[in-house]
């Protein structure tokens, strides 16, 4: 078994992983990537984030090309379903955005070892080893090991996965034909967006969710709209329920739902159970080397350092959202924080979006949240139907909502819904980071006509001065 010497192993190349080692190799260090996949990128890039989106856009303009070129003048004979080839573009998507972070690899002198990995604990000298388990098996040797193994779907006991007709994420991205009736259980971010791309290529989609409410945590008014929003589309909702057994009969498949007035049977093609994720640690070996860790997540300090030193942890790993861009921000906080930099990410401005169509974009508290603090806030909103770059769009739906003190104004929370909310969210992100107020926002001017003017407008109504509402 050969073995090699670096100041930083990275176990992971996902989002968090491949940020951290590129951001160690600018600072100087000599870094190491492990991955147990073919390609970097992890969830994110090969089966999660991107192909997803990829699908979503393909879908949405196969459905606008249907339902809405008419209204805008533009005749077409009614456009057919080629999902080979939508299949095949989303795949383009992913190699040339896997084939980049192997480049940014090679770029930065990074070495990237395929396997798996586990670890040894100190050498003599203090610096922890890593075995890779691989077509050749390596030994690394390094002062400092950051732990970026990601995250996977969570299973449910009575729907335990069979990667054909029970499917996780991963299979739901990939079916050869569009489902007759796909069942989605879980009405979270991945449930509501993968039941978006089939509904608009056809499928029936009913979406199964335990608590009362979409998208759990998030601001109560935006999750209701959103569901109407998806109801006007097609999609089917079953709130306050649970999937109790999924049987095999002719023609298809029947799950067993349990309500609370009692049970019902449904026939479907498809179950894509989307109820959470769960953190990668199987294997590597943190219980033998004491590695402290609750409710399955690891714990870490605010250098991102586990109870044994020189390990590491960020992302999926430990606490907080499950979400690539905490992961990529902790990346290169962990590393910079190794070097002596006094960085830190702020937990407090982190973005939530869900991309169906009008996307759902959130940062910082909700209402519901606030009330239960007891913090005195005031609302200012403003509805897309009055913007004019919506409505030439025609896209007028959803609104923005800011949260700030009653005293001083400071912004505590600004929701979205509407087109492109996922990109109008990062204002408010700026503005949170640096302590900004609803005044703040207020006067910024911000180009016309844009989406983005419903924020000013929404920052205007926090003290009834919106021109346009």
């Amino acid at each position: 078994m050969s073995e090699e010497v670096f100041d930083l192993v990275v176990i992971g190349a996902g989002p968090g992983g491949y940020v951290a080692a590129i951001r160690g190799a600018q600072l100087g260090l000599k870094v190491a990537v492990v991955e147990k996949r073919e390609t970097l990128g992890g969830v994110c890039l090969n089966e999660g984030c991107i192909p997803s989106k990829a699908l979503l856009d393909s879908s949405e303009l196969f459905h606008l090309a249907r339902e809405r070129f008419a209204g805008h003048g533009i005749e077409v004979a009614p456009p057919t379903l080629n999902l080979g080839r939508m299949m095949a573009r989303k795949n383009e998507v992913v190699k040339k955005l896997t084939d980049g972070v192997a480049y940014l690899f090679k770029k930065n002198n990074i070495r990237s070892f395929a396997g798996t990995a586990a670890l040894l604990g100190a050498d003599a000298a203090g610096s922890q080893q890593v075995e890779v388990l691989g077509e050749n098996a390596t030994r690394l040797t390094a002062k400092k090991v950051l732990l970026a193994t990601g995250s996977e779907a969570v299973q449910i006991p009575s729907l335990p996965f069979d990667g054909e007709t029970v499917v996780s994420a991963r299979e739901a991205l990939a079916f050869g034909e569009v489902p007759g009736h796909l069942l989605v259980v879980g009405g979270g971010y991945i449930g509501l967006e993968l039941g978006s791309v089939w509904l608009r290529l056809g499928a029936r989609v009913t979406v199964v969710e335990m608590l009362p409410r979409l998208v759990a945590g998030s601001d109560g008014q935006v999750a209701d709209a959103l569901m109407r929003s998806l109801k006007k589309q097609g999609m089917r909702f079953l709130m306050g329920a649970k999937v109790a057994g999924v049987e095999r009969r002719e023609g298809g498949l029947v799950a067993r739902v349990e309500l609370e007035g009692g049970a019902q049977e449904i026939e479907c093609d498809k179950v894509l159970v989307a109820v959470g994720r769960r953190p990668l640690t199987a294997g590597l070996g943190l219980e033998k080397l004491g590695v402290k860790m609750e409710q399955g997540r690891v714990l870490v300090d605010v250098d991102y350092l586990t109870s044994v030193p020189g390990i590491y942890a960020i992302g999926d790993l430990i606490a907080g959202p499950m979400l690539a861009h905490k992961a990529m921000e902790e990346g290169a906080v962990c590393v910079e924080r190794m070097q002596g930099e006094p960085s830190l990410v702020d937990y407090g401005c982190v973005p939530g979006v869900c991309y169906t169509w009008p996307e759902a974009a959130s940062v910082g508290r909700t209402e519901e949240a606030l009330k239960e603090a007891g913090i005195p806030y005031k609302v200012g909103r403003f509805n897309f139907s009055a913007n004019g770059r919506a409505m030439c769009m025609d896209e007028s739906e959803g609104f923005v909502k800011v949260l700030a003190e009653s005293e001083g104004g400071r912004v505590l929370g600004v929701h979205i819904l509407g087109p492109r909310a996922s990109d109008m969210i990062v204002e408010a992100v700026t503005v949170m980071s640096f302590g900004g107020s609803g005044e703040d926002i207020a006067l910024t001017m911000h180009a016309h006509p844009t989406l983005s003017e419903a924020v000013k407008e929404a920052a205007l109504n926090l003290d009834k001065r919106a021109i346009h509402g």
